[in-house]
């Protein structure tokens, strides 16, 4: 399956503003990419590419006052089929998981692991380990969380969306994400591309996705408490602790959102006959 991906970002930016974006392919998915997967902007400004802290592709560039634009438009090759299951992934002692692992356990900017840890405890403990526990979670979340853009609101922790029941994507992750570091099993944020592919249309125009990674077994694994389905065509692009980590854009000064377009389309393709 092919995938043509992009985006269509436009600011207003009061005087000169240094931004950082993570909007490229995440690296462990470049080797899927047919065509460049290159920001670019309008007016043309110099874009550093590095590397970040947690081996996201990240872009660093100084936008001048006035309006920019940034664009891309890709293609990258998918396998067409739903998100790899495990259930028989088990969970890995404390004691035993890989170093770089153990900071997905802590807390952080979103995700209050002391202040819901007797909740978790409540509410999972006697869910079965492993895939099972982290896919009651995602249950739990599911039904229990309402989602609607209205509900949008930077701010919200992990704590507010247990407390106020509603939210949008990463809401839905945060909480989820929290309950599983509660239970000792380390849990990511992870956002990217997910197109309506092999689903019903949704009203709302295209957006970025989040969802969230653990460590089971010996790799991490996609779930999903927004949805809580296994997905077709989900390209990730940045993974972190939480939503702070992963932000697509990150201005250091006053620029506005003026217009925001996402495209992530399966691009259909016809058998030559003769």
């Amino acid at each position: 399956m092919l995938i043509r991906l992009g985006y269509d970002i436009q600011f207003d930016v009061t005087g000169e503003v240094p931004i950082v974006t993570l909007l490229n392919v995440h690296p462990s998915r470049e080797k899927d990419l047919r065509e460049a997967d290159e920001l670019s902007s309008d007016p043309l400004v110099a874009i550093e590419n590095y590397s970040d802290t947690f081996g996201n592709h990240a872009c660093r560039l100084l936008a001048p006052a006035g309006k920019i634009r940034l664009q891309n438009s890709t293609l990258i090759e998918d396998s067409g089929l739903p998100d790899i299951e495990g259930p028989d992934a088990p969970e890995v002692r404390v004691d035993q998981l890989p170093p770089d692992v153990l900071p997905f356990l802590m807390n952080s900017r979103y995700c209050e692991v002391d202040l819901l840890s007797s909740t978790a405890a409540e509410l999972f403990w006697n869910a079965p380990r492993g895939w099972g526990r982290v896919q009651a979670v995602c249950e739990w979340v599911h039904s229990r969380v309402t989602f609607g853009y209205e509900f949008s609101n930077p701010v919200r922790t992990a704590l507010g969306v247990y407390t106020e029941r509603v939210g949008v994507c990463r809401d839905f992750q945060h909480l989820a994400i929290t309950f599983c570091r509660a239970l000792n099993i380390p849990a990511r944020y992870a956002t990217g591309y997910l197109g309506d592919i092999g689903v019903i249309v949704a009203p709302s125009p295209m957006d970025f996705s989040a969802w969230f990674e653990v460590f089971l077994g010996d790799r991490w694994w996609t779930f999903d408490a927004r949805h809580n389905a296994r997905r077709i065509g989900r390209v990730l692009m940045a993974t972190g602790r939480d939503a702070t980590d992963c932000a697509i854009t990150t201005s250091f000064g006053s620029a506005r959102l003026i217009s925001f377009q996402v495209t992530s389309d399966e691009v259909q393709t016809s058998s030559a006959t003769g």
